[in-house]
């Protein structure tokens, strides 16, 4: 009689159990689904990141437009009246230095030596060199690359060897950065006042180098008179810079007088026939005689080296 009774205990033992377990089975189904369905919602959240990140990549980064575009011909970027007043016994116009890239640098630099013999001697050495940066996507704009070069410029005069008294002190009116640095270099028993003027203007740096000593025992100029001739070379340098990209540069001397001719010609067809008094154009041997004095200056002594 206790083995029926026995035999349902475990019968309903067995029910509890199974129903028991039941819903521990639903739970862990209804999270394996729900880890799942969140798998793939990151999933495509990661993807729709991705997309729009390579979206924008696709984009290249701008930078500001360099606002010069190309520089003037170092040789001309001085009046002929602040040649005179720097180096007036200079014999030409101008050495042109070397360069692989004249729409991005250039250089040109005038020596002049006044002898006096035996009651001494003058001399004067000057140099104008131009750089110009343009604006890069990996490099920077071209006004803050001309910045870093600005900085470079004024560092390495600074730091030049065997150099006495080096003063550097900014300099306002003249560009949008500029620089002075001063001091005296010994050579061969003479003593030379270096100034070197640094500016900026936008994306273009101007360097003028400008030194004088007076040799074989005459007095040193005075350094005040050579700085403020340097800061003049600066600031008309950096001027010639700024018209050159305006179309400003100063035209030739009687290049307005040929509009008038030309128009005067369409007037009166006779004027086109050639006169047989009329001489040949001076252009030409201007242009010869300036390439005879640049081929014959490399024969020259370098008066430079003593700088």
């Amino acid at each position: 009689m206790h083995r029926p009774a026995q035999r349902q205990r475990q019968r309903l033992s067995r029910i509890i159990v199974c129903a028991a377990a039941v819903p521990v089975i639903l739970v862990a189904s209804g999270c394996s689904s729900d880890s799942g369905s969140g798998s793939d919602g990151a999933k495509k959240d990661a993807g729709a990141k991705a997309s729009a990140s390579k979206k924008a990549g696709d984009k290249p980064a701008t930078v500001e437009k360099a606002a010069y575009s190309k520089l003037p011909e170092p040789c001309e970027v001085l009046s002929k009246k602040t040649l005179a007043d720097l180096v007036p016994k200079a014999k030409d116009k101008g050495k042109a230095g070397t360069s692989t890239d004249t729409a991005l640098r250039g250089s040109c630099s005038w020596d002049s030596l006044d002898n006096n013999g035996v009651d001494g001697s003058q001399f004067r050495w000057l140099r104008v060199s131009l750089m110009r940066f343009d604006s890069d996507a990996s490099l920077g704009s071209g006004a803050k690359r001309a910045q870093d070069n600005f900085a470079k410029q004024v560092a390495d005069a600074q730091a030049t060897k065997d150099a006495k008294g080096v003063k550097a002190e900014p300099v306002q009116g003249v560009g949008e950065q500029a620089t002075l640095v001063r001091y005296d270099l010994k050579k061969d028993k003479d003593t030379f006042k270096q100034q070197t003027f640094v500016t900026r203007v936008e994306n273009a740096v101007v360097t003028v180098d400008y030194n004088g000593a007076g040799l074989a025992g005459d007095k040193s100029p005075d350094a005040g008179d050579l700085s403020k001739a340097a800061q003049k070379a600066a600031k008309e340098a950096a001027a010639s810079v700024v018209a050159a990209n305006e179309g400003g540069a100063k035209a030739p001397s009687g290049a307005s007088e040929k509009p008038k001719k030309d128009d005067a010609k369409k007037d009166d067809p006779k004027k086109d026939e050639p006169k047989k008094d009329e001489p040949k154009k001076a252009v030409s041997k201007s242009d010869d005689s300036t390439s005879e004095d640049s081929a014959s200056d490399d024969s020259k002594p370098k008066a430079k080296a003593k700088s």
